[in-house]
């Protein structure tokens, strides 16, 4: 039996769309969101995505992502690391030639991650009600094709963001991105925050919420 078969993980929806956040944006992508999650962020906007699931083996749901022809993949939750077979799936898909990112919590270790995969990890603000669940060593682990990725709601997620940034941050060759919480703050208002302390970050917008697709 070959590992494509043997791996199985429990997949909440497959679908082809355009990257809306971060240095992805606006690229056509493949999109593989796996069920279940460890957290249970204030503002999630995936909670469909926190328990179910239909289990497919890997084989199955690369037949079903090359069917869209695209090159690139992002594995996404709910929690992606929360599932066993997860590493060794990213690695799968690199293997058969598919560019590949994850979006990660931030509340697992990324050891053991294929490291020709885009890590893109969040790092919770005091907003989302699991900023305790920060597993800071990942930071380490981190190289310069990574992301780190801030959702800010208010003026204290801004303080605890900016804090992170200068300090735990300081060292890290990842790119960092602040985005505003959907619905919580204008996006007008983070960006003045950002340019007044002259931080060295970027800023996102969700774009598949702006224009009104997955």
């Amino acid at each position: 039996m070959t590992q494509a078969k043997r791996l199985t993980l429990k997949i909440s929806e497959i679908f082809c769309s355009l990257a809306g956040e971060g240095g992805l944006t606006g690229k056509p992508m493949a999109f593989v969101r796996l069920s279940g999650c460890n957290l249970r962020c204030l503002w999630c906007d995936t909670t469909y995505a926190l328990e179910g699931g239909e289990e497919l083996t890997a084989e199955q749901i690369v037949a079903r992502i090359s069917g869209f022809g695209l090159k690139n993949v992002l594995v996404t939750g709910g929690e992606p690391l929360a599932q066993t077979a997860t590493r060794a799936f990213l690695k799968l898909l690199i293997e058969k030639g598919f560019e590949v990112a994850l979006e990660t919590n931030g509340s697992f270790s990324i050891e053991g991650v294929d490291k020709r995969v885009c890590i893109i990890m969040d790092i919770k603000c005091p907003s989302s009600g699991v900023s305790e669940s920060n597993l800071w060593e990942n930071i380490g682990g981190l190289g310069e094709k990574d992301e780190v990725k801030f959702v800010i709601a208010d003026r204290a997620d801004f303080e605890y963001a900016k804090e992170a940034v200068l300090t735990r941050l300081r060292d890290c060759p990842a790119a960092v991105w602040f985005g505003p919480a959907w619905g919580k703050i204008e996006p007008g208002e983070l960006a003045g925050w950002i340019i007044a302390e002259k931080l060295p970050v970027r800023m996102y917008l969700q774009l598949h919420k702006a224009i009104g697709i997955k």
